[in-house]
């Protein structure tokens, strides 16, 4: 086998799964590997908003890439990618350097456009990042109660035969924000002060769930007191209020919001996206055009929602098609998207997994103390591994019990 160029732009969750991937099944001293992130450390989102709201320490979400890629054998370059050549195979640096490839993987995810919405980086507060994570805790800190208003920008996407677009990129980190909010405000003794609004840009709040999950959701949002408006489309946000595009507004003391996605400049800069800026792929999840390019993850079209489990799915199947195309060894998984996510509530947790939105007939929850226990172990075991996920064997045995748990139904 020579020596492939494999360069890997971001060092998020499915970079990570992709690079693992290959060098589990091809030693990295058979490959020249190179991974690019303008960041110098891999963040953990589904922990932010325990950051945010329950005060975790901001140093246990963020996973140092430079000595990991150096125990790996791979290189690490903290720069950004300004552009890439995709018929001279080669990425440009922010500094000019220019390094040719002969395999490149696009796992950039995309890009919270705070400044798209007037008022958000002055009035608002997220969960997107870390910055963003711990403002927004040591703005609850001082929280004495009044109206909370925390909902999603709408993100405008291309249009692709069969493949479906949500108002709102994903409403999980809502949910959670909304919960665990729930929970601590009772804690401090502030809810019955403390009136919690939230808004969706969709026509329903959860879009990319069936019926059955809505049914178990509506009543955990009615005992919670959530009052939830949706068909709902920012417009802007001020000091003390949320304003919306068809002239509405709510009164806020604190707005928590998801932000606006759009692709990142390097796709565009190459030309090597839709007319939104996001990757088209097969269902390898290869550039339509350019075979040698993977895109994976939340800058690939077909990543809808933009969850890390589908973020994953795809790395994992990108990383298959690459080691077969190189060893002549494996299989390729289908692509089976679905919504997979766990919504910390305090002390207890909701387990979401439906692919209803995509045809499919699995739409349940799974509520309670072992959902708090499955996040929790998630979450510690991709931090002290340094972003590998549960071996299979965990995931499928998971599996096997959410599939009873279906037929006991």
């Amino acid at each position: 086998m020579n020596n492939q160029k494999i360069i890997i732009v971001g060092g998020g969750f499915a970079g990570l799964a992709f690079l693992y991937k290959v060098i589990k099944e091809i030693p990295s001293k058979n490959l020249d590997i190179t991974l690019i992130d303008k960041r110098n450390t891999s963040l953990e989102k589904p922990s932010l908003p325990e950051v945010a709201l329950i005060g975790k320490d901001v140093e246990k979400v963020k996973i140092p890439l430079k000595p990991i890629m150096e125990r790996k054998g791979v290189k690490f370059i903290n720069l950004e990618v300004n552009q890439i050549d995709p018929d001279k195979q080669l990425v440009i640096l922010n500094d000019n350097t220019k390094l040719s490839y002969d395999y490149l993987i696009i796992a950039t995810g995309a890009v919270k456009d705070y400044d798209a919405t007037p008022g958000f980086r002055e009035y608002a507060y997220s969960v997107c990042d870390d910055e963003q994570a711990v403002k927004l805790h040591k703005k609850l800190l001082e929280f004495s109660g009044g109206n909370i208003v925390i909902g999603s920008a709408k993100t405008d996407w291309g249009t692709h035969q069969n493949i479906k677009t949500l108002a709102a990129p994903c409403e999980g980190p809502i949910g959670e924000v909304m919960f665990i909010l729930d929970y601590e405000l009772r804690q401090r003794n502030l809810r019955d002060k403390s009136n919690i609004t939230v808004f969706s840009p969709g026509k329903i709040f959860f879009e990319d769930v069936g019926p059955q999950v809505h049914n178990d959701m509506d009543p955990l949002f009615k005992e919670c007191d959530f009052n939830i408006v949706t068909s709902k489309i920012l417009r802007s946000i001020e000091k003390d209020k949320v304003v919306f595009e068809d002239g509405t507004f709510l009164p806020s003391d604190l707005t928590i919001a998801i932000p606006k996605y759009i692709a990142s400049p390097m796709i565009k800069n190459s030309d090597l996206g839709d007319k939104m800026g996001f990757i088209l792929t097969d269902d390898q999840m290869r550039h339509t055009k350019y075979k040698n390019i993977f895109a994976v993850g939340d800058t690939n079209v077909k990543a809808m929602p933009k969850l890390g489990h589908i973020a994953i799915m795809q790395a994992h199947i990108a990383a298959s098609a690459f080691i077969k195309e190189l060893t002549g060894k494996g299989e390729v998984p289908q692509f089976s998207p679905e919504v997979f996510c766990i919504m910390n509530q305090g002390e207890k947790a909701i387990l979401i997994l439906s692919n209803y939105l995509f045809g499919g007939n699995v739409d349940l929850t799974f509520k309670g103390s072992i959902a708090h226990m499955m996040k929790w172990s998630f979450d510690e075991y991709y931090y002290f591994t340094k972003g590998h996920m549960p071996p299979e064997m965990t995931q499928e045995g998971l599996e096997m019990f959410l599939k009873d748990f279906i037929n006991k139904r």
